[in-house]
C-alpha cells in the first residue's frame, strides 16, 4: 500500500470525526425540544452516533495497523536491498531537484 492510498483514508477518518462532532452539537442544541417524534429521532441519532464512533475507532485502529505493516515492509526491504534503496532515493532526489530547478 502506498502513501497515496493512506491519505484518502486519513481524510475519511477526519471527515467522519467532523460529522460525528456536528451531530453531537445538533443533539445538544435540540435537547430542549419536546415531542414524541423529536425524542424518537434524538434516540435514533444517539444510537447511530454511538455506532459510528465505534466504527470510526475500528477504522483508525486498522489504519494504524496497516501503516505499521507498510513501515515494517519498507524497513525490511531497505535492509535486504540497501543499494537498490540508495539508488531509488538518489533517482527520486535527482528528479525532484530537476523539477525544482525548472521553476
Amino acid at each position: 500500500m502506498t502513501d497515496n492510498t493512506l491519505q484518502p483514508k486519513d481524510k475519511l477518518v477526519a471527515d467522519l470525526k467532523v460529522v460525528v462532532a456536528d451531530a453531537e452539537e445538533l443533539l445538544a442544541a435540540t435537547a430542549q425540544s419536546t415531542g414524541e417524534k423529536v425524542a424518537e429521532l434524538r434516540e435514533r441519532l444517539q444510537d447511530n452516533l454511538r455506532s459510528a464512533r465505534h466504527r470510526l475507532a475500528d477504522a483508525e485502529a486498522a489504519l494504524r495497523e496497516r501503516t505499521r505493516e507498510v513501515a515494517k515492509a519498507t524497513d525490511h526491504y531497505v535492509h535486504e536491498h540497501p543499494w537498490k534503496a540508495i539508488g531509488v532515493a538518489a533517482g527520486i532526489g535527482l528528479l525532484v531537484g530537476m523539477l525544482i530547478g525548472r521553476r
